[in-house]
Order: structure tokens, then sequence, then C-alpha cells
């Protein structure tokens, strides 16, 4: 049974509205219980497809993440979503969680374009068709960053037992396959090698769903995205000469035994990622009870790293996974901190990057927790960097000016501002809704301009 939400829907809704009246209802409440309220960290996520697949690179902190919250009332469950979008299902229990600025008819152009800016793709046309096709879609996007994240601890290598039969001998004689191929004899000895190559099942496994990415409407564009990427193709495919497309489903079984190799940790990542794309599981794994699986995204790692692609002629966007662009706290002591976003000019701007819709304040109320731990935060960096102006970024579905809110510090000549970035909602061709994005991209810039001045 198929339950489709929106992000960030604090409030919750009925789970009885939500559901037909011919489902039984208790059984999708004890299906949904094993993933509710509880944090992704603690969930079995071995069939779960999380994007980042790395946690260490969220702020926000995944793995802390509920996907979706359950509260029972008398007659009723009421069912919340946070940041997390995606597809999750156990048993017969499906949750589709959309963007809150998707479309009535469900095309979610926001988080398509979101992660084609971030995975630095261009995908002029194309059809979404909803529901877990939609989800496909989604996993071609994440390929190269996969890719790029193996690759970049090298290729892998594994030793192979190769069998060969010429004049050549160097290696141990295979006495009965030599009496089956080589009698009479006619010179050739058949023996057996164990050598260490690039040409194993795990590279003929990437090979396998490069070329499966192919035939996708718009797969060679996402492996044509940049130069880093055709070289990352290139590599696989010179490296792996003995490519048998007819060998896909025998790679795939050499494959159930993942990488356990204490350098090439990437590797098992991307294992998993070509495993389901071969298998083309739609995402499902049925037969296999209370399994979870499906795939997530992190609407707020998302939104920050989108923002980074507009911003990044004018801000620094510190990565807290790899050290780069990090400030120390002290003047002495090793504490780093790393601000999502910090204006190159003088005197600085610290902006915090924030998913949740800050224009809701029936949601959000400026007393909640919540909301007060986001201000401390950045008033904690303006003081350290000496700032007097401190911006929040969140999207808001509006289609004229930005929102622009302002709030003086007591006592103090800083302000903190939220800005909304406007996003389009009531758009039905990609091709309008892209250069609406455009647009709303200039207004954002110009609007951070003026408050900067």
């Amino acid at each position: 049974m198929q339950i489709i939400l929106e992000d960030n829907n604090a409030k919750g809704r009925s789970l009885h509205q939500l559901l037909e009246q011919s489902v039984d209802y208790s059984r999708v409440v004890s299906d949904l219980k094993r993933i509710a309220n509880k944090p992704i960290g603690r969930l079995d996520v071995s069939n779960l497809l999380i994007f980042p697949h790395d946690w260490n690179v969220s702020k926000d902190e995944i793995h802390n993440s509920i996907i979706i919250g359950l509260e029972e009332t008398e007659n009723d469950c009421l069912i919340s979503s946070g940041n997390i979008m995606g597809f999750v299902g156990v048993n017969e229990a499906e949750v589709f969680i959309k963007s809150r600025f998707a479309n009535d008819d469900g095309h979610d152009y926001f988080l398509h374009y979101m992660l084609q800016k971030v995975n630095k793709l261009n995908i002029v046309n194309f059809d979404l068709r909803g529901g877990k096709d939609t989800i496909w879609d989604f996993l071609i996007y994440m390929f190269p960053d996969y890719l790029s994240k193996a690759i970049k601890q090298g290729l892998y290598k594994e030793y192979r037992h190769i069998k060969h039969n010429d004049t050549n001998v160097k290696g141990s004689i295979d006495v009965s396959r030599h009496i089956r191929t080589n009698i009479p004899f006619a010179g050739k000895i058949a023996y057996n090698t164990r050598e260490y190559s690039f040409d194993n099942p795990v590279l003929q496994l990437v090979r396998h769903t490069i070329e499966y990415i192919k035939t996708h409407p718009y797969g060679r564009n996402v492996l044509a995205r940049d130069s880093e990427m055709i070289e990352n193709v290139s590599k696989i495919v010179f490296y792996t000469p003995t490519y048998n497309k007819n060998d896909r489903q025998k790679i795939v079984n050499a494959n159930r035994r993942l990488v356990r190799h204490p350098y090439f940790t990437e590797y098992k990542n991307l294992q998993i990622f070509c495993l389901r794309v071969l298998r083309h599981e739609k995402l499902s794994f049925s037969g296999k009870k209370d399994k979870i699986h499906g795939i997530l995204f992190d609407g707020a790692w998302l939104w920050e790293e989108y923002l980074n692609t507009v911003l990044k002629k004018d801000f620094i966007h510190p990565e807290n996974k790899t050290g780069k662009n990090g400030f120390k706290l002290f003047e002495k002591g090793p504490q780093r901190i790393y601000p999502d976003f910090i204006s190159e000019q003088v005197p600085k701007i610290v902006a915090d990057a924030k998913y949740i819709p800050l224009n809701r304040q029936e949601s959000y109320a400026e007393s909640d927790d919540r909301l007060i731990n986001i201000y401390y935060k950045t008033i904690t960096y303006m003081y350290r960097f000496n700032s007097k102006r401190g911006l929040l970024f969140f999207p808001y579905p509006f289609e004229g000016e930005p929102f622009n809110k302002e709030y003086k510090i007591e006592d103090r000549e800083g302000t903190l501002t939220k800005i909304g970035f406007n996003i389009p909602k009531n758009i039905d061709d990609w091709g309008e809704f892209q250069e609406a994005m455009k647009k709303s991209e200039c207004k954002f810039k110009n609007t951070i301009k003026k408050i900067s001045e």
C-alpha cells in the first residue's frame, strides 16, 4: 500500500485518510512502526540507498534523522515527515516522501533540479513518470558520485584464477582439461594461473552498469557530465577487455560477496549500488519479510550543496569531511569550525542553509527550541568572525519577491536575516521550471547583495 507524503510536515497527516478503506489498517501500522520515530542510524540500512552515502559529509547528521514520525491517537495515527525525501518500504507498506514543492500532479521538479545541479548534470528534456520509476531516475543521477569516490581510491585489483591453453606454460597444468581439449596432442597445454588483475568481477560489474545506463533515455548525459566522469568511464572500459553483455547475470552472481578490502572501502558502496541497478528491482525486495528497503535523500544536505552551486563565486563553503576551508575556533587549539557559508568579502557575512520552512511560524514557532538553536549557531559564528550580518537561507514557495525578515540582536549592532529562496511550484513543463529557477537564483543573489551593502 502506497502512502504519499510531503517533506517537513511537522503536524502530521491522518493515516486513515491516506489509506484506502480496503487496506488492513492494523497491518500497515505494524509495518510502519519498524521505521517510525527511529533515527536512521539505528535501522537496518543494508537494503537502503541513502544519499549522501557518506554520512560524515552532512553537518545535519542524517544518521540522527528519522524518516517518518508516527503518533497514535484514540482512533487514528498521525504520520509526519522531516527533511528526508525518497521512498522507503517495509513489507506491504510503501512510503513516498516528495518535496513540498512538487506539483499537484506529482512531478517533483525541484528535487530533480537540485540533484542535477549538485551532480553537474544538464538534462534538458525528459518525462517524469512518478512513483518508483522516478526513483529509478534518481539512481541514475547518483552513479557518478559513487564511481568518482571509488576511483579516487585507485582501480580495484584482486587475484583471479585464469585458464589458459597455449604453448607458454607458466602455471599449474590442468590435466583433466588438457585431456578433454588437447587430444590428439597438437603442442598446446592446458594450465591455470593466479594473477593480480584489474579485469575482475567487481570492475566487470561496474562495466555492466555503465553499459546498462547507456540504454536509459538520458543515461549518456550522466556518463558524460564532465571530463572527470568521461575519464573514469574510459578507465573502466579499458581495464575490462573481456566484457560480454551476455555474462551480466554471471557477473551479478559473482558479486554476491561484497568487497571487504581495508583500503578500497568505497568499492563496497559502488558494488551495492551497481547490483541494485542491474537487478532493476524497482527498489523492492519481495519475499524478504520485514526488510527495510528504498532510497532516501537528505534534503538538508542536498539544499546546502545546491546553494553552493549558486553562491560559490561570492561565498566560501567549508567542508567538514575533507577539512577544506575550515577555520580555527581558538587561537591555540585543534578545534575547527565549518559554517555553511562565509562571504569572501570583508566585513564577513555568515550564512546558514536550512531546508526547514522558516516561514511557517505555525509549525516552527519563534519559541521552538529547534529554531532557537538555529539562531544560536549562526550568532556564534558571527561572534567568531566579528560579523554584524548573519543570514539564514531556506526554500520558499512564492512567485514574487523573496521572503525577507530581519531580526536585530538586542544591545548589539548585529542583525540576523531570514531569506526565502523562491521555488516555483505551479509549472507543468520541465524547461519552463528550469528557466524559472534561473530567475529565482538571480533574484536570490541580488537580495543578498542588497543586504550586504
